[in-house]
C-alpha cells in the first residue's frame, strides 16, 4: 500500500477527530450541559482509548487488520452520529468512550502499516510527515466550524463522513498484512524504579492537557468568545505545540532533561496565571497567552518520555513508551473531572485554577528529584522524539526506535 494513501487515511481519521472533540463541548455548552458534564467527555475519550491500547491488538490478531480497522471505522462514525441522535450528557459520555476505543484501534493500525512500508534509512522521515499531517487535519478539523451553523447536525454528518472515509486506503489494499500490533503493558513499579520523575510528570501532563482539550473550547465560550475566536483558541495551542517542540528537543538533547521540564512548565505556569489574573475577554488579548501556553503544556511530554528512556535498560524503548502512555491516559480520565467541577464551581477560570496544580507539582517534584539522582551523561542519552499523545499510540514507538530498525 502506498504511503500516501495511509497519511491520506490518518488525515481523514484526524480530520474527523478534530471536527467531533470540538462539536461536542460547544454543542454541550449551546444546550445547558455543566461543565462537569462536558469534562466528562474526556474522560470518556481517554477511558476508551487506553483499552483500545489494550485490547485492540488481540483482535487483529484474531480477525486481522482490514476487518479490525473497519470495525473501528464503523464504531467512531456511529459514535458521533449516536451523538447527534440521543443529545444526552449520560449518552455522549459512553459514545466519546466508543470514539476513543475506535480511535486509538484506527490509529494503531495505520501506523503499523506505515512501519511496515516504510524502509529503516526513511522511517524518521515518515513519521515526522505523518505526525505533520495529523495536526494540521486536526486544527483543519477544528477550524471547519466556522463553515456552518454549530447548531444543525451538519458537523456530526461530517465527522462521520470522515471517518469512514478513513477506512477507504485500507479496505482497498491488495497488500500483504503487517506484523502485529504491539500491545501496551502498563508495569507503574518498573516504571518507578526506571524514572520517578518520568512517572510522576506524565500522569500530571496528563491531567492538564486533557483538562484543557476537553474544556478549552467551554472556558473561550464562557468567557464571550465568538466561534471562530473558539475554534482558533483551540487550534493554536496545537500549533505552537508542534513548533516548540524541535526546539526544546533541542534543548533537552543536550542538557539535563529535568531543567527543561522545568523550565517548559514554569512558562505553563505563567500562561496559567495570565488566565486566572487577567481572564481575557477576546481572543485578540489572548493569542500571547495561549500561543505561549500551548507550546509549554504539548512540548511538556515528550521531553518526560525522553528522560525515561534515558535510564531505560537496553532494547526497553517501545514498554517504556508504551507504559508512560498509559499513564498519561490515566491521568487524562482525572483531569476533566477536576476542572469540569471547578468551572461548575467558579466559572471559567476554575480551569486554569485546575491546570496550574499538575504544573506547579510537576516543578516541586522534579526539582527535589534533581537533589536525589545525577543527570545523565550526554552520550547516553537517547533520542528525542516528537510525541502527540492520544494523537498516536504505541505504534508511533516502533516506527521511530533508537537504533533505526522496527523495534519488533
Amino acid at each position: 500500500m502506498p504511503i500516501g494513501a495511509l497519511l491520506a487515511g490518518s488525515a481523514f481519521l484526524l480530520l474527523a477527530g478534530g471536527v467531533n472533540g470540538l462539536i461536542l463541548p460547544v454543542r454541550g455548552a449551546a444546550e445547558g450541559y455543566s461543565a462537569l458534564s462536558l469534562g466528562l467527555l474526556g474522560t470518556g475519550w481517554a477511558l476508551g482509548y487506553v483499552l483500545g491500547c489494550i485490547w485492540v491488538p488481540v483482535l487483529v490478531s484474531r480477525v486481522g487488520h482490514v476487518r479490525s480497522f473497519g470495525a473501528m471505522a464503523a464504531l467512531a462514525a456511529l459514535s458521533v452520529l449516536m451523538s447527534l441522535l440521543i443529545m444526552t450528557p449520560v449518552s455522549w459520555i459512553l459514545f466519546r468512550a466508543f470514539a476513543g476505543f475506535a480511535f486509538a484501534g484506527a490509529a494503531m493500525i495505520v501506523e503499523s502499516w506505515l512501519n511496515e512500508r516504510s524502509e529503516a534509512n526513511t522511517r524518521g522521515m515518515v513519521f515526522g510527515v505523518y505526525t505533520m499531517v495529523n495536526l494540521a487535519a486536526s486544527t483543519i478539523g477544528q477550524l471547519s466550524l466556522n463553515l456552518g451553523d454549530t447548531n444543525s447536525y451538519h458537523f456530526f454528518v461530517i465527522a462521520a463522513v470522515f471517518y469512514c472515509l478513513a477506512l477507504v486506503p485500507t479496505a482497498i489494499s491488495t497488500s500483504s498484512q503487517p506484523q502485529p500490533l504491539v500491545r501496551a503493558r502498563l508495569d507503574i513499579r518498573a516504571l518507578w524504579l526506571n524514572s520517578p520523575v518520568s512517572v510522576v510528570a506524565v500522569f500530571l501532563i496528563g491531567v492538564s492537557n486533557s483538562a484543557f482539550g476537553t474544556l478549552g473550547a467551554v472556558y473561550a465560550k464562557n468567557s464571550g468568545f465568538t466561534l471562530a475566536s473558539v475554534s482558533l483558541f483551540m487550534s493554536l495551542p496545537i500549533l505552537a505545540g508542534a513548533l516548540a517542540q524541535l526546539p526544546v528537543g533541542f534543548v533537552s538533547d543536550r542538557s539535563d532533561r529535568r531543567l527543561v521540564l522545568i523550565g517548559v512548565a514554569l512558562v505553563a505556569v505563567a500562561g496559567d496565571l495570565v488566565f486566572i489574573l487577567h481572564q481575557p475577554q477576546t481572543m485578540q488579548s489572548a493569542i500571547p497567552a495561549i500561543s505561549l501556553f500551548g507550546a509549554a503544556i504539548f512540548a511538556l511530554y515528550p521531553v518526560a518520555v525522553a528522560h525515561a528512556n534515558d535510564h531505560a535498560p537496553p532494547n526497553d524503548f517501545v514498554r517504556t513508551s508504551g507504559g508512560l502512555l498509559l499513564l498519561f491516559g490515566i491521568g487524562s480520565m482525572v483531569g476533566p473531572i477536576f476542572a469540569g467541577g471547578a468551572m461548575s464551581t467558579l466559572g471559567p477560570s476554575g480551569l486554569f485554577l485546575t491546570t496550574i496544580v499538575p504544573h506547579t507539582c510537576l516543578i516541586i517534584f522534579t526539582a527535589w528529584r534533581m537533589t536525589r539522582r545525577a543527570s545523565v551523561v550526554e552520550e547516553e542519552k537517547t533520542s528525542f522524539v516528537i510525541a502527540t499523545p492520544l494523537r498516536t499510540t504505541t505504534e508511533t514507538v516502533v516506527i521511530t526506535p533508537d537504533d533505526g530498525e522496527p523495534a519488533r
